[in-house]
């Protein structure tokens, strides 16, 4: 049994659909980010960075792994799926799966913020960073064009990690029918009945943010040394 700490995020729905693809069972445990229950004693022994989501593996000496990419390294290892064991098929999926942890993520969330959440619209921030995605989301339609998933012929953790957060086009103001592959391959991938599932495992919260939610999320909570 997998214990997944999670919230309705594109990181924390990686792992929900990860699990569901491998028909692993996992109890939920959803962290309210908007409560600071990110900052509990408790989590932080489980995920000492204080980010969702993380898991603990009862089958395996109650193992716990934090980071998204980390933990779907893990499970396609646990199980054998999702992931070659060796050869070009697995630096493939791990180039795909590192490209989304060091830029997908970071600059697609640092585009949402400064679109969304900050308090102060700075132009500069959000060309920057809304040119970034741009330039992204045509790498991924480039690589695509040539080849049914992101690491080639099978789908892999690869895809897994990258769906959740290119699914977030419409609020970062991206024209999906600029990037015909990746349309292409997003159809299909919304289609697989473990991502539905996945992409509900917790609900998402998009209700209006009150000042305790932004001060958990965005303000000097983040910074206490604990």
């Amino acid at each position: 049994m997998i214990d997944l700490y999670t919230a309705g995020t594109p990181n924390g729905f990686k792992i929900s659909i990860a699990l569901e693809e491998l028909g692993l069972p996992y109890e939920v445990h959803a962290i309210d980010l908007r409560k600071g229950e990110q900052f509990a004693p408790s989590f932080l022994e489980i995920s000492p960075n204080n980010k969702i989501p993380a898991i603990v593996d009862r089958d395996l000496q109650s193992i716990a792994v934090f980071e998204s990419g980390a933990i779907l390294v893990y499970l396609a290892e646990k199980t054998g799926k999702l992931l070659a064991r060796s050869g070009a098929a697995r630096y493939a999926a791990l180039q795909w799966l590192f490209f989304q942890v060091g830029g997908v993520g970071p600059m697609m969330g640092q585009a949402g913020h400064f679109r969304v959440y900050a308090p102060e619209k700075i132009p500069y921030a959000i060309e920057r960073y809304t040119n970034e995605v741009k330039r992204l989301y045509d790498v991924v339609d480039r690589r695509l064009r040539q080849a049914r998933y992101l690491a080639g012929d099978d789908y892999s953790v690869a895809d897994i990690a990258n769906l959740p957060w290119l699914l977030g086009y419409a609020r970062l103001d991206i024209d999906l029918a600029a990037f015909p592959h990746l349309s292409r391959w997003m159809v299909e991938l919304n289609a697989r009945p473990a991502v539905a599932r996945g992409l509900m495992v917790p609900a998402r919260n998009d209700a209006p943010m009150d000042e305790r939610a932004r001060e958990a999320l965005f303000g000097r909570e983040q910074y206490k040394r604990r």
